[in-house]
This record gives C-alpha cells, sequence and structure tokens, in this order.
C-alpha cells in the first residue's frame, strides 16, 4: 500500500510539475494574490476527478474517442492563443502589472479561465486519465486506489505550493517591468502550446 502510494505521488508530481499553461496561470494569480483560493481549489479538484476517472478505467474510453480529443485539442489552441496574445498585450501596460494591484481580475474570470486551461488541455486527458490510469492499473485492483491517493496528494500539494508559495517571489517582482518580463513569458508558453496542439 504504501509502495503503490509513493509510486502515484512520484509519477503525479513528474506529471504536474511540467511547465504549462495551468501551471504558468497559477503562479501569476499567485503573484498577483488574486483569487489564489479559487484557482487552487478549482486544479487540485480538477486533477483529483481526473486522476480517479483514469483509474476507474475512463482511460479507455478517451483512448476510444479520437474524435472528442480532437475537439478539445482545437478547442484548447483557439483558447491558448487568445489568452497568450492577451498576455503578450498586457505586458505593455506597465499600470496593470503590479502585484499590489489587486481586484484586477473578476473572480468569474478567473475561475473561467482556470476552468478552460484545466479541461481544454487534451494533455490532460492523456497524461493524467490515460497514462497515470494505465500506470494505476498495473498496482492491482486494491493498489490502483492507494496509487490513486498518492498521485491526489501530489496534485494537491502542488498546486497549493505554486499558488501560495509564489508570494514569496513577490518582493522580486515589486518593479513594472518584472512583471513585463514574466507576462512576456506566459504569453510566450502559452503561444508555443497553441502551436504544438494545433500541429497535433
Amino acid at each position: 500500500m504504501l509502495d503503490a502510494s509513493l509510486a502515484g505521488l512520484l509519477t503525479g508530481l513528474s506529471l504536474i510539475v511540467a511547465i504549462g499553461a495551468q501551471n504558468a496561470y497559477v503562479l501569476r494569480q499567485g503573484l498577483a494574490r488574486e483569487h489564489v483560493g479559487a484557482v487552487v481549489t478549482i486544479c487540485t479538484a480538477s486533477d483529483v476527478v481526473l486522476i480517479l476517472a483514469g483509474v476507474a478505467g475512463i482511460g479507455s474510453v478517451v483512448e476510444a474517442a479520437p474524435a472528442a480529443l480532437t475537439v478539445v485539442r482545437w478547442l484548447g489552441a483557439a483558447f491558448l492563443g487568445w489568452y497568450g496574445v492577451g498576455s503578450l498585450l498586457r505586458a505593455r501596460r506597465t499600470e496593470s502589472l503590479r502585484a499590489s494591484s489587486g481586484g484586477v481580475t473578476s473572480l468569474r474570470a478567473a475561475t473561467g479561465r482556470t476552468v478552460a486551461l484545466t479541461w481544454l488541455n487534451p494533455h490532460v486527458y492523456l497524461d493524467t486519465v490515460l497514462l497515470l490510469g494505465t500506470v494505476a492499473n498495473h498496482e492491482g485492483d486494491a493498489g490502483r486506489w492507494w496509487f490513486a491517493l498518492g498521485a491526489c496528494v501530489a496534485s494537491t500539494a502542488w498546486f497549493t505550493g505554486l499558488g501560495y508559495g509564489a508570494r514569496l517571489l513577490a518582493p522580486l517582482l515589486a518593479r513594472p517591468g518584472a512583471w513585463r518580463v514574466l507576462d512576456t513569458l506566459i504569453g510566450v508558453v502559452m503561444l508555443v502550446i497553441a502551436v504544438r496542439l494545433a500541429l497535433g
């Protein structure tokens, strides 16, 4: 049981920690201290649902529905392209890049973007549902749920640490110029991922 949980923890972290659109957004919200609790909760809850779905065997359904993944891929590419361009445009406006300017993003907008960045990413279904589900099933009937527990703990720890730990970097990003660089990097990451999704 402990071995299966540890395997789930390490496998979950290896998939979650990779730099991506979702992590970049959680980091930005954490630095800006805007709706961090809501963003972290959505990311964590979504991951838990996807992990449990994969372990329960939904991965085979995802694998058998390439048309659905294609639709999600194009929607995700369009959304990430739109968000990436917006981030680059935001980087040009010095006055909107201060971490102390709370309230720039409404709760509704923040939660909407978080949901979109999470559920319109086809890689989340391939990695979290299909890959984790496949690995978990190698642990046996009982072991796979301990594996799932480890993966859920990894997700919870990562998003909580990223969202709330980001404020430790706030002093380094107190200057608008630093936020300009951050938003530029986020915009580039989003656009690169959007292009990769569009190209398949």
